[in-house]
């Protein structure tokens, strides 16, 4: 089953056709149209800003905060009773290199605080910290899809994995918007997820 969206889609696979096509578009005029220069790097008011403008033409929940528990896998995200804490707690985090950069990207990560699109609007979100803190962004085309998953499902015990990989990936070319576009691939990093309900935890 498709997920509830404005389109009135009720096939899954054509959904995840037109989210990508409409993300993508939404994508580029965030970067073309400088509003990804206004914001403040780092901070969960700008992922809202983010996840809205990438998914407001395709769901309602976009730019909020999900009401479900949601799972990928065997990894359980961050219960809903405490993710509001989370997020106040992630806004603190510092980020003035790239290892702190980097962590509280995984916090975010482990947080995934939308119901979806979590992915492609925390790496744009990233990339934003990044060339402000230390000038420099990440190149996704240089990064293993397995590779990075894995090291993603493990970062919240051991981030060493996910450093070691982003870090060999990043590049100096903060202006280009095809760099930029390689975070925003769905079909690169492919989102699912299970909802279950609180009394599952």
């Amino acid at each position: 089953m498709a997920l509830e969206n404005k389109l009135g889609i009720k096939n899954s696979a054509e959904l995840a056709r037109e989210e990508e096509r409409i993300s993508k578009k939404k994508a580029i005029e965030l970067f073309e149209n400088g509003i990804l220069d206004k914001l403040e790097c780092g901070k969960f008011s700008s992922l809202k800003i983010i996840h809205k403008y990438l998914f407001d033409d395709i769901y309602y929940f976009a730019g909020e905060i999900r009401n479900v528990n949601i799972a990928k896998g065997n990894f359980r995200f961050a219960p809903l009773m405490y993710l509001e804490a989370a997020i106040e707690n992630i806004d603190k985090m510092p980020q003035s290199n790239f290892d702190q950069i980097i962590e509280k990207y995984v916090e975010m990560n482990i947080a995934h605080p939308f119901r979806e699109g979590n992915g492609r609007s925390t790496r744009i979100w990233l990339d934003c910290i990044l060339k402000k803190e230390i000038g420099k962004v990440i190149d996704w085309s240089k990064v293993d899809k397995e590779d990075y998953l894995l090291a993603m499902e493990r970062s919240p015990i051991r981030d060493i994995e996910i450093k070691y990989i982003l870090k060999n990936a990043l590049t100096n070319k903060i202006y280009s918007r095809e760099i930029y576009m390689k975070g925003i691939d769905h079909s690169y990093y492919y989102e699912g997820y299970n909802i279950f309900n609180a009394n599952q935890l």
